[in-house]
Order: C-alpha cells, then sequence, then structure tokens
C-alpha cells in the first residue's frame, strides 16, 4: 500500500511551510510529481499533511474526490485535522483516515476526535504509537540526544517534565517485565486494542524493532492491565505539550 502527503510548501529543496500550499492545482502538481517518483499509476491513500487555513476544506476534498474519479487516487485522509474539518471534508467526498498522534503517552484525540472517527467510519492510523521512544525504554533526557533530533525540543524530555514522565511510564515496564516481552510491545498492544479501526505505524529503522512491532500484535492485555495503563498515563499524569508552542499552532484543534 502506497500513501503520501499534498500540503507542504519548499523553498530551494526545503520545506518552508503549510498555508496556501493545498490549492487545488498545488495537489495535482504534488499528485503528478509523486505518481513519477514512485513509478506509480495511483496512491492507494492520499493525506493532506495539515489543514490549509488559507484553503476552503470544501475545495481540498473536491480536488481529491476528483482523483479518485480520475484513477489516480484510492482513498482520501486528513493529518491533524480537527472535528469541524472532519466533518467538512467527509461532507464533500468520504474521507478515510486520519493520520494523528496518538498512543498511551498522547491522549488528546480521546474526548472527541475518536467519537467522531467511530461515528463516521473513518480508520486512524496514529503516528508516534512508541512515544517518541519514551515508551520503549530507551528514552534520555533532552540534551542527551544529538544536534538535529527534534527530541532535544521536545517539552516533555526536558527538566521535570522527564522526571515526571518517566515516574509514569514505568507502569508500561512494570507490565513488560511481569510479561516477559517489551515495554514498546507492551505500548503498541494497548493501542491494538483501543479498536479495530486503529492502525498504529511505528517508526521502524532496523529489521529488528520491525520483528519486535510486528510480534506486538500477537500479545493480548487484560481489563486490569489495560485499565492499569489507562490510569497511568493519562492526560494530567504526562508532564508538558507534545511540540513547542511553535509546533502546536499548526496542529488543527
Amino acid at each position: 500500500m502506497i500513501a503520501t502527503k499534498f500540503g507542504f510548501l519548499f523553498r530551494d529543496g526545503k520545506q518552508v511551510g503549510t498555508e496556501r500550499a493545498s490549492r487545488p492545482e498545488q495537489i495535482r502538481e504534488a499528485v503528478e510529481g509523486s505518481l513519477q517518483r514512485l513509478q506509480t499509476d495511483y496512491i492507494d491513500l492520499l493525506y493532506q499533511h495539515r489543514v490549509d487555513p488559507a484553503v476552503p476544506m470544501e475545495d481540498v476534498a473536491g480536488t481529491v474526490g476528483d482523483l479518485v474519479k480520475e484513477g489516480k487516487v484510492r482513498f482520501f485522509g486528513l493529518s491533524e485535522a480537527g472535528i469541524a474539518n472532519i466533518r467538512r471534508a467527509h461532507a464533500v467526498y468520504p474521507v478515510s483516515a486520519l493520520q494523528s498522534e496518538y498512543s498511551l503517552w498522547e491522549r488528546n484525540l480521546e474526548p472527541e476526535i475518536i467519537p467522531v472517527l467511530r461515528e463516521l467510519g473513518i480508520g486512524l492510523v496514529p503516528f508516534c504509537p512508541l512515544g517518541r521512544g519514551f515508551l520503549t525504554g530507551e528514552v534520555k533526557r533532552a540534551e542527551e540526544y544529538p544536534e538535529g533530533d527534534t527530541r532535544r525540543i521536545d517539552p516533555r524530555y526536558q527538566g521535570e517534565n522527564y522526571d515526571a514522565n518517566v515516574k509514569a511510564a514505568k507502569a508500561v515496564f512494570d507490565i513488560a517485565t511481569a510479561m516477559n516481552v517489551k515495554p514498546g510491545q507492551v505500548a503498541l498492544a494497548w493501542i491494538l486494542q483501543k479498536g479495530d479501526f486503529i492502525v498504529p505505524i511505528p517508526g521502524t529503522k532496523h529489521r529488528k524493532h520491525l520483528e519486535d512491532n510486528v510480534a506486538a500484535g500477537t500479545i493480548r492485555l487484560d481489563p486490569v492491565q489495560m485499565k492499569m495503563l489507562d490510569q497511568a498515563l493519562t492526560s494530567g499524569k504526562v508532564s508538558g505539550n507534545r511540540y513547542p508552542d511553535w509546533v502546536m499552532a499548526t496542529i488543527d484543534r
């Protein structure tokens, strides 16, 4: 399955923003470029990278719908979209999937977004289901990561936030030890048991990580373990925003 995105604005080969990057002509240009680079006749799942406040969602959904009719795209997805824009898009052309951050570590979708996805029959594709490494047991303080690593500017890896979050994540490690599995596998098992419409996409750089992630699909947590994890890492127990303020401003909530 091939999934890709549109909605980036580039200058001199570097991404410089997303505003006005979802205009119909730019969506078509991005799709044609993707088809050529990927050497394929169609894209299975085409996401809008971020909601573009400068372009009506109806124009975005309509353009992707036209591309589906033309056979260049099969399914339409959104990324980090809020309720209003999910509904606006879905009213024009069915949204098949929402890509957004969701994990034990980040529960912002639970109060409102997930109920809407269930209502409309939209799948959820969570990115960072391992909490950017925090739920794997291989975590370090922000300043210990090399230059260029995004965790250096992640508020949850800094100072007192880090200390509080290590304490909150202990429940994951305790259950993993009791089950003789890896903490990351417990985190993935939790998210998989949250609904059959959820398909997480953990970052995987090495074959061993891939094997561990796949094996998480065979792990079943009992109701007591699920409740323990739910309570240990509620939004009130995780300290700090998931992004710096300037990145949070790009999220449609």
